[in-house]
């Protein structure tokens, strides 16, 4: 049987290619608002993290009509790090949307996402948005994507799969490329006549895997999930299990039953095959199991995660400073946080330290981490954590690590001072192809030759190179990679800093804090541009006599400080720093304080004591 009143699509792309954009001309134009309706710009980016960085982070799903027709749509992240988000919503669909910039044509997520979609026999539609772009490139974007399929080994019918051009800003869509569209009505027909209604039996026993979870304070635990066969009804009794755990088989009951319908989850008692739907009342579900028929226990394959390739250690606050700002500032709180968000997020991995206010948190790259610790710091967390380091594996008994593929697009004037940094980070170039008056490079690199490469590319290029990069493979250690050739500035002494103090630190280098504000000995102020770490009292307030010299009492002139955000704290932790997160405040310290007792280890671990 099919449901032919239902399709279900997920919206796949690179970052910035415009998915989110895409998604809110189809809830315009899909009878979901009122007309007089205010709507907001990227709707469907609800987190305010995703409103202030402008990208997706998570899945989320919502549903529009066209011609009596139910389209389900799950917008997805473009971020590589964000991977994970992606994997597990494929599952729930019967069709994609790859949707391509009309300029940029196809990134290193666009290959990810496809090739995980051709994987699961799903059919594509070819999106290539941004047509009104006045560099548009349109026909060598489309010569780009078949290769990109051919590359993918696609079957004959993915090879043929549709192309709609579009303009999701000004919400226009066309099969014909050299006719623009009025409206976004050739896309829905596009979905409606080649995505296929999803398929199953009315009358067999009930079964939905669960792809997606959230939380609601009101009713608890929620799992959204596809209807894969039967009807599942409000007051049912069901089985929660498990296809990689045979021993997991929960006895359960239905408590509340959600459809969505545009942006709203709305309340139904019933819903049949193909339906993607969200349960409530089910506590002891995570994503990957699936919610059966009491009477027919048979639970689905769930896609294998890629494995996360970054560590960070998160630890309780030790500073002088800690339990000023934070809510929550114990193991335990700590704890509980981090656990329960690697039940929501597949691609994070959390395991206890080797003591009881540590915990190795792994995850897909650092923006992935980042992303973690802005959200704990926003409810209340302080906390410490360490440089990020990737997770090194041992294949075949050959020390591995792992390598990503490097895209940059930099000016042509810029090509060497980039080539010469990729060098120094072990990077090795595969591809270079000139575009206009820049130049498009890729390159296989270590990922921990990334780590704080982003903030030093976008200084080389003047702020006018692009960046994208992906995890590739597990290769053989590269060796050593000098990637800090900066040290710090410390302070001496614990206080207030003050002008006279920074007056004469900041000849030593580049200052990240002003005028009045607290700091702790072995705390970082700056950065010393030379290499090497030096101790500099910014405390120190100017000796005052009853003598007095011409010139000697003009005003001191101090250098704008450098402002810090959470991303250059995280690339600029050296082996013996932390970074230390409260709610208000961002520090990067010294692991150990004490300047005496940090020259000691550094020469025990010189003469390799330790």
């Amino acid at each position: 049987m099919e449901n032919t009143g239902i399709r279900n699509v997920a919206i796949i792309a690179h970052v910035d290619h415009g998915k989110t954009s895409l998604v809110n001309e189809m809830l315009k134009q899909g009878n979901v608002f009122r007309e007089n309706q205010v709507i907001e710009d990227r709707v469907m980016d609800s987190n305010a993290l995703e409103r202030e960085r402008g990208i997706t982070i998570l899945s989320k799903n919502t549903s529009c009509f066209y011609n009596g027709v139910k389209i389900n749509v799950v917008d997805t992240p473009g971020h590589a790090d964000f991977g994970g988000e992606v994997e597990r919503v494929l599952k729930m669909v019967d069709g994609v949307l790859l949707v391509v910039d009309a300029f940029e044509g196809p990134m290193p997520q666009t290959r990810f996402v496809l090739e995980k979609a051709l994987a699961l026999k799903l059919k594509v539609v070819v999106v290539i948005n941004k047509i009104d772009r006045p560099d548009a490139r349109i026909k060598e974007v489309i010569d780009e994507v078949l290769e990109l399929f051919l590359e993918l080994d696609a079957n004959e019918e993915q090879l043929n799969s549709p192309f709609v051009f579009a303009s999701a800003r000004l919400g226009i869509a066309s099969t014909d490329a050299n006719v623009q569209g009025t409206n976004m009505n050739p896309l829905f027909e596009t979905i409606i006549n080649y995505i296929p209604a999803p398929q199953g039996d009315l009358d067999a026993p009930m079964r939905v895997l669960v792809s997606s979870a959230e939380h609601n304070d009101y009713v608890g635990k929620l799992a959204v999930g596809k209807i894969d066969r039967g009807e599942i009804r409000v007051g049912q009794n069901v089985v929660v299990c498990n296809y990689h755990d045979p021993n997991k088989k929960v006895k359960s009951k239905i408590v509340s039953l959600y459809v969505y319908e545009g942006l709203k989850r709305v309340p139904v008692e019933k819903a049949g095959f193909g339906e993607i739907v969200c349960v409530a009342g089910l506590e002891d579900v995570t994503i990957g199991d699936t919610i059966c028929a009491d009477n027919a226990i048979e639970p689905i394959e769930f896609v294998k995660i890629a494995e996360p390739s970054v560590e960070m250690t998160f630890m309780v606050n030790d500073s002088p400073f800690a339990g000023q700002e934070g809510k929550y500032v114990t193991s335990r709180h700590l704890r509980d946080r981090l656990y329960k968000e690697a039940v929501k997020d597949l691609s994070l991995r959390v395991e206890d330290g080797d003591t009881a206010e540590k915990f190795k948190v792994r995850g897909r790259g650092e923006m992935h981490l980042s992303i973690l610790i802005e959200n704990m710091r926003r409810d209340g967390y302080e906390f410490q954590v360490s440089q990020p380091k990737v997770l090194i594996k041992e294949i075949n008994g050959v020390k591995c690590e792992p390598v990503d593929r490097l895209y940059l697009d930099v000016p042509e004037d810029c090509v060497g001072t980039v080539m010469n940094k990729m060098g120094v980070r072990k990077g090795d170039l595969q591809n270079m192809t000139p575009h206009g008056k820049r130049m498009r490079m890729e390159f296989l690199i270590p990922s921990r030759g990334l780590f704080g490469f982003k903030s030093e590319f976008l200084t080389d290029t003047r702020g006018e190179g692009i960046i994208n990069s992906i995890f590739y493979d597990y290769e053989p250690y590269k060796g050593a990679i000098n990637r800090r050739d900066y040290g710090s500035l410390i302070a001496s002494e614990e206080g207030k800093s003050v002008v006279y103090g920074l007056y004469n630190a900041q000849e030593r280098g580049d200052l990240f804090i002003g005028a009045g504000v607290p700091v702790y000995a072995g705390m970082v102020i700056g950065e010393n541009p030379k290499g090497g770490d030096i101790e500099v009292n910014v405390c120190k307030t100017k000796h005052l006599s009853n003598c007095r010299a011409s010139g000697s009492d003009d005003a001191l002139r101090l250098t704008p400080p450098k402002v810090m955000t959470l991303e250059d704290c995280i690339e600029f932790l050296g082996d013996d720093e932390y970074l230390e997160v409260t709610p208000k405040s961002i520090r990067i310290r010294k692991i150990i304080l004490d300047h005496t007792m940090r020259l000691r280890a550094k020469g025990k671990m010189l003469r390799g004591e330790i």
